[in-house]
């Protein structure tokens, strides 16, 4: 009989490719059966899910009680949690992922693979504060690892949609794609097509827990500079580009109140000490290839989505 994995976040980005990518992987597809958690199951994404064979819950994930309903009978489980954007102070993302741990150590789930990310107060020293959606995936890590929960933990890029989806990439008045950061051009961004790449590195996960169990497995295809960033954009599209670095102030002024702040802090991060504090690809990227997948590439992510810029 087919083990079940729960997934969180089904219709979301990452959540939706952990299911698409085990429906499409010959191994998998047969070694599981999944349970997509969502708050909203009305909703149309959802619905194609149930179509695909997928079992859809709503769960509340404040609620201890829902999550044991939620997690019933679950060998693995794909966590994601949600940052509180814009509310200071709220520590909702943390308490939701001690809550799924708590249930997945009580109801004897073999493998949860949470999507994690650094603590950059603690990497940069203290010197950065404000980067909560980083924190406190880290924190949750940390409380994983400390209930004993069989666990891996993959840590996604900066996602390469951020560009093309979330405005980034901001086309001039004279034709030109403007890249405005408060980092210098040789800055090292790890890049994700996180839409199809993030179950990638599930499947890779799922496919040799021996491997995965207990390590940090680096999600990104490669680290690229700004100065990279725009030449393959330019390269893929024709068009022209320009980098443009400004001051900490300016940068916060793009995005309101505590938002400016963490995502200044962010950008800060990825220049010193590094996204992933400087951490080599390789070994993650091993395990992609021996779970038989590669990376996508900035070039091909440009090349499939060039048409909708």
């Amino acid at each position: 009989m087919a083990k079940l994995i729960t997934v969180f976040g089904a219709t979301g980005q990452q959540g939706s490719s952990v299911i698409r990518t085990i429906l499409q992987d010959e191994i998998l597809s047969k070694e599981f059966r999944i349970r997509g958690i969502s708050r909203d199951v009305s909703k149309p994404q959802a619905q194609t899910l149930l179509q695909q064979g997928v079992e859809l819950v709503q769960a509340d994930m404040s609620s201890k009680e829902s999550l044991a309903i939620a997690l019933e009978g679950s060998h693995s489980v794909f966590l994601v949690t949600t940052p509180a954007w814009g509310v200071q102070g709220s520590d909702a993302e943390l308490v939701h992922g001690k809550n799924v741990a708590d249930v997945a150590k009580e109801t004897g789930v073999q493998h949860l693979i949470f999507s994690s990310l650094l603590d950059v107060t603690k990497a940069s020293n203290g010197r950065l504060k404000h980067v909560p959606h980083f924190d406190q995936k880290a924190h949750v890590e940390q409380y994983i690892r400390s209930r004993g929960v069989p666990a891996s933990f993959i840590l996604p890029g900066y996602f390469m949609s951020n560009y093309t989806h979330f405005g980034m990439l901001r086309k001039g008045e004279d034709g030109a794609y403007n890249l405005s950061y408060p980092v210098g051009k040789d800055a090292q961004f790890p890049l994700i097509d996180i839409a199809s790449d993030m179950g990638k590195y599930v499947a890779a996960a799922l496919k040799n827990p021996s491997e995965a169990l207990g390590t940090q497995i680096l999600a990104a295809a490669d680290y690229y500079t700004p100065t990279r960033i725009l030449a393959e954009f330019e390269e893929v599209t024709g068009s022209k580009t320009r980098f443009i670095q400004v001051d900490s102030e300016t940068y916060k002024s793009f995005m309101p109140g505590p938002m400016g702040e963490e995502m200044l802090e962010n950008h800060l991060f990825i220049e010193s000490p590094g996204y992933y504090t400087g951490r080599s690809l390789k070994e993650s990227h091993d395990l992609l290839e021996k779970a038989g997948y590669q990376p996508t590439t900035w070039k091909a992510f440009l090349e499939k989505i060039k048409s909708s810029l």
